[in-house]
Formats: structure tokens, sequence, C-alpha cells
């Protein structure tokens, strides 16, 4: 019961959370430089024109209607459509987004098998020569930024040695795997160096708790103890954290997307900023908030999981 009562909870604090992201898009598409009658016209638009298409978008409403229009199209899921690409945004975000989906749930799975098992032998080699190294290497991927940390897996894996396609995205499923695994790799390395030295500190704070002490004393199985006992304890600040990281690697995207040529949602973020494409940065940002929103809720739900103490 308590642990229905806090996803209850936890779906109902969503819906101030949506409103809040819906007024934040509102006000801050208003504010970018030009405007969409600009970008749609062109410099040879009549003051006619202009008229008649600021009546099409409602811009010449005023701004509590032209937000309660703004508030009934995302209900319908309708944003409009691209001003630069000429289709639905619906459509573009149907067509994009799962491509940055599959690159964020890659990247995530490749920082934890990264980070989980390192964290272990940094943790149980505390201060060892195992440990100076794991934690050295690590931080060497975490000072460099995303975008040159890409282009030196692209230049090495792709361009020099030829393991990976130095772009594009593939037909098939098994080749569209493949050519994401480095821009993968690189959003993976810089989140899985924080996990794993989050990770290793819960660990060692864990590994020497009383109720482990009691355990070894019981004679259970030292894998029996570091599974049921020890990562199940450590792992609920580092799945905290994962969660929480989720929206870098979403940012991340739209860097690695770029220097990878991925047609993902990243990369129509960009084109459509530097294009004035208001409705699809409008339609994205509301895309990409709610799924950071979802995956916050996840993140509590299994962290309730872990620890019954948090549903209470």
């Amino acid at each position: 019961m308590p642990l229905t009562e806090f996803i209850v909870r936890r779906l109902l604090q969503l819906i101030p959370t949506l409103i809040f992201i819906l007024i934040v898009v509102f006000v801050l598409v208003r504010l970018l430089p030009g405007d969409p009658t600009s970008a749609i016209l062109g410099d040879r638009g009549t003051d006619a024109d202009i008229a008649r298409i600021n009546r099409q978008l409602g811009i010449d409403q005023p701004i509590w209607v032209q937000f309660w229009l703004f508030v009934k199209s995302v209900m319908s899921l309708d944003f409009g459509n691209s001003i630069v690409l000429k289709r639905p945004v619906t459509e573009l975000i149907a067509q994009r987004l799962p491509i940055t989906v599959a690159l964020t749930l890659l990247a995530a799975l490749i920082s934890v098998l990264l980070a989980v098992p390192l964290a272990f032998v940094a943790a149980l080699r505390r201060d060892k020569l195992a440990d100076n190294a794991i934690r050295g290497a690590f931080q060497v991927g975490l000072s460099m930024p995303v975008f040159y940390l890409g282009l030196i897996l692209l230049t090495v894996f792709g361009a020099r040695l030829h393991w990976f396609p130095v772009g594009g995205y593939g037909d098939t499923f098994f080749d569209r795997l493949y050519h994401l695994i480095l821009p993968a790799t690189t959003l993976a390395l810089s989140l899985s160096a924080i996990l794993m030295r989050n990770l290793r500190a819960a660990i060692i704070g864990v590994v020497d708790a009383e109720y482990v002490s009691f355990a070894r004393a019981k004679g259970l199985a030292p894998r029996l103890i570091l599974i049921r006992h020890v990562l199940r304890n450590a792992l609920i600040s580092t799945v905290t954290l994962f969660g929480l990281s989720i929206g870098t690697l979403l940012g991340g995207a739209v860097i690695t997307e770029t220097v990878f040529a991925i047609p993902g949602a990243g990369r129509l973020m960009v084109d459509s900023i530097y294009g004035r494409d208001y409705p699809v940065v409008q339609g994205l940002t509301i895309a990409l908030a709610v799924l950071v929103s979802v995956t916050f809720l996840l993140t509590d739900l299994l962290q309730a999981y872990l620890d019954p103490r948090v549903a209470r």
C-alpha cells in the first residue's frame, strides 16, 4: 500500500511539472530573436502578408489567448507545421525522437556496464594499483568535453582504424546499432566516470557496515553478500544520480548527433534553432521535457523498490 500511494503521489506531482514546462516553453520561444512571420515570408513579405500570417498563427491575439491556444494544441498533440521542412512537427518528432532515445538508452547501458564492475574492483582494491588506474583513466574521460572526445573517437576508430562508420544511421536494426556504438560510447564515458566514482564511494561505505559483517559471520558466500547486501544498498544513491544524468545525456546527444551526423532529435533541434523554425523547437522541447520527467518518475519508483523507506 505505501508503494501504491507513493506512485499516485508522484503521478499527481507530474501535473504541476507539466504545466510549468508549458509556461516556460511558451515564454522562451517568444523571447527568441526574430519572429516566425519573418521566417515564413522572408524579406519580401508585404504588410498584408504579415497580417495574414499573424492571424493564421494567432500572434495577433492577446498573450493569454495565445497561451490557451498553445495549450489546446499541445493537448491535441498538434504542434503545427515546420516552417523550414514544411511537414507536421508531430511527424518529425515521431521520426527523429526514437533515434535520440535509442542513442541515449545505448549510452546509458554502456555506462552501467562500465561503471558497475569497475566500481566493485576499485572499491574492493581501495588505494591499490587497480583502484588508482581505474580512477585515473575515468578522470581523463571526465575532463574532456563531449564534442572533443567524440572527435577523437571518430578520428581514431572511424577514420584511421575503420572499425566503425564515421557517420550516418544505417537502414536495418543491426546496422543502426553498429552506427550508434561509437556515439553512444562517447556519451557513456563521461557518465560512467561519474557513476563509477559514486558507486565506489557507496560500496566502500556499505562493505564495512554491521549487517554485512553479520552476514559474513553467518557464513554466507562472498558473492551472495556482494549482490544481496552490498550492491542493493550501494545502488540507492547511484540510481538517483543515474536518473538525474539522463537529462545530461539528452543534452550531450545534441552535440554528439551533430558530430556523427546522426539524424536524431538533437540535430533537428540545432538545425531548427539556426533556421528559426519555432514550431519544431517548441514541439521538441516539450517532448524532451516530458521524456525527462517520465525518466525521473521511473527513477523514483526504482529507488522506492531498492529502499522501501522512500515510499513512506
